[in-house]
């Protein structure tokens, strides 16, 4: 591929890449230029994400990964700098699907599991990551990028949400300790806050379509949801030298819900 493009070479590690946020992620880092490893719980996923990359000329693997577990994250990392040579960039994007409830109405095994996912997942992977990418990739010393996926909702309180809504939090506070902890060794740190996105685990919410863009889109700055492709252009930006002066930072994407 040709080096004006933005990640022309670098190995990007994607977790959750067969989400519908994944999947045009795995499409705009491919276009961009990078190889690819595309993780997800479901190995069908997963290969799915990496079949989109390779089909737009980009190397791809797919890597089976529970993010939730050290030694699967451990092995995705291994797995990435095999394949490649070195890691560059790692985009925590897996996210469990909100529970809804109170601190009375949630279980324990709830919040845990919201938790596990949300906040201890961008742990586990950056845990394993960081080093990778400390070792360089055989373009030049070490260093790189780790995007963190929170949410809007990580700004904001929304009722009944309070294990998501404190988990995205975390992310935030999470990224901004890991950008002062890491820059030295040349890894920049940033997050990345979507509103609500058009797409399956929003609309597993609802009863259909129209009652999905009847609550949701009026929310928004904008009258409407966003779509996939406008988060996943907004991860390659922070992952390239166009965002070089970016760390300890979060970029909202949420078509003006924290606005109001």
């Amino acid at each position: 591929m040709p080096d004006a493009l933005p990640l022309a070479g670098r190995p990007v590690l994607l977790t959750g890449a067969g989400g519908d946020i994944g999947r045009a992620m795995a499409a705009a880092f491919a276009r961009a230029g990078a190889r690819i490893a595309a993780a997800d719980l479901d190995p069908a996923r997963a290969e799915a994400a990496a079949g989109i990359a390779r089909a737009l000329g980009a190397e791809a693997i797919a890597v089976p990964l529970d993010v939730t577990r050290s030694e699967s994250c451990a092995a995705a990392v291994a797995a990435t700098v095999a394949a490649f040579g070195g890691l560059r960039v790692l985009v925590n994007n897996a996210a469990a699907l909100a529970i809804r409830g109170t601190v009375v109405d949630l279980s324990e095994a709830d919040w845990a599991s919201q938790m596990a996912v949300n906040l201890t997942g961008p742990f586990l992977m950056s845990k394993h990551a960081i080093p990778a990418m400390r070792q360089g990739n055989g373009q030049g010393t070490g260093g790189g990028v780790v995007v963190n996926l929170a949410s809007q909702l990580g700004h904001v309180g929304q009722a009944g949400l309070a294990a998501y809504g404190a988990a995205k939090a975390g992310i935030h506070n999470l990224t901004r300790i890991m950008a002062i902890d890491h820059a030295a060794d040349g890894i920049r740190v940033v997050s990345l806050s979507p509103g609500a996105i058009e797409g399956n685990r929003v609309r597993s919410r609802f009863p259909d379509d129209q009652a999905m863009h009847a609550y949701n889109d009026q929310r928004h700055v904008l009258g409407r949801m966003g779509r996939p492709e406008e988060i996943a252009s907004a991860a390659v930006f922070l992952a390239s030298d166009a965002a070089s002066f970016m760390t300890g930072a979060d970029l909202l994407v949420d078509g003006g819900y924290t606005a109001w």
